[in-house]
């Protein structure tokens, strides 16, 4: 062997050799059961769709469920945007542990395989750059995005995109088995979702916070027309924002409770759900402790990172913030 090659770790080609086992699992043509997926066309291993052509994997499903690409209810992802899911052993295994050259991507194989667990997506060059005329702004409910957002898009004149408005839409289109935590937030009735567990239970199992549904967002924007777009929303979580942003594209509002609680008292929004529990009071307290954490986690990640945030509080005006956002892109 040559002195300036290197030997792989053996936990890497333990890990590689369990990728392809896996590949050949999902490519067998075994009548072994799997999951179904409520989007259209899906079909199980070994069957052909209406095309008759054989049905690749759904770029946002598990593993093992397939569907043919013609009957895809959602456009398919442009050249360059893949995911874990290939069309070859070296394809998958490529796709699965590589992230070549884009922007603040963690290259170590640890970050790439988070990234591909929390978004389904694999990020390449050709992703980046169809993103790359994005404004994320993200934070937490109630530290002034929309507002921030909204203005700048009309000073701008640019495009708005609200998660928030995409919510009901994304939840609608996925399925148990690729958003669990929405699953099981959804069998739960309002105190069981609000009064009977703690903030940090309802923080660590709140699905939009986990990042479920965010591969989705990325497919909206990409269906959008090439040109300027503000996107902005508590869904943005700086673990998944930071490797499609641009450098200066990305700015995190990190409101003071006191600031939220005005926020929601103003818009009159304050006890819009915990009115709907049989203890408002525990109900709200649970939802503001919780929004609290949450906002506590934001600021670690984007620290973490060395991104942009501006804290919000209630001395600072509406043009402060603005001014302070626009100075964060720069």
């Amino acid at each position: 062997m040559s002195s300036h090659s290197r030997q792989a770790p053996r936990g890497v080609a333990l890990v590689v050799g369990a990728r392809i086992l896996e590949y050949c699992r999902i490519t067998s043509e075994s009548s072994v059961p799997v999951p179904r997926c409520s989007n259209p066309g899906i079909s199980p291993p070994g069957q052909s769709g209406p095309s008759g052509r054989r049905p690749r994997p759904c770029w946002h499903c598990p593993r093992g469920v397939r569907v043919d690409r013609e009957r895809l209810s959602h456009p398919p992802l442009p050249d360059g945007a893949t995911t874990s899911s290939g069309h070859g052993l070296t394809t998958y295994l490529r796709q699965s542990w590589t992230f070549p050259g884009a922007a603040g991507v963690d290259r170590g194989w640890r970050g790439q395989r988070q990234f591909v667990r929390d978004t389904g997506l694999v990020v390449t060059t050709a992703l980046g750059t169809q993103l790359e005329q994005v404004v994320w702004i993200g934070g937490g409910s109630g530290s002034g995005k929309s507002t921030v957002a909204r203005r700048l898009a009309e000073q701008g004149g640019m495009r708005l995109y609200s998660t928030d408005e995409a919510m009901s839409r994304h939840a609608d289109r996925m399925c148990p088995a690729q958003a669990p935590l929405l699953a099981a937030f959804r069998t739960m009735d309002m105190d069981q979702r609000w009064c009977q567990r703690s903030p940090e239970q309802m923080l660590e199992t709140f699905h939009w916070f986990a990042g479920e549904g965010f591969g989705l967002i990325v497919e909206d924007l990409l269906a959008l027309p090439r040109e300027p777009v503000i996107v902005e929303g508590f869904r943005l979580l700086p673990r998944l924002v930071a490797p499609l942003s641009a450098a200066g594209r990305s700015v995190w509002l990190l409101a003071t409770p006191e600031f939220r609680r005005k926020a929601f008292a103003t818009r009159g929004s304050l006890w819009q759900i915990a009115n709907r529990t049989s203890n408002p009071e525990l109900a709200l307290s649970n939802l503001l402790e919780r929004d609290r954490l949450f906002t506590n986690q934001l600021t670690t990640e984007v620290e973490t990172r060395g991104l942009r945030a501006v804290e919000v509080d209630v001395e600072l005006t509406t043009e402060e913030l603005m001014t302070r956002v626009r100075q964060a892109l720069e």
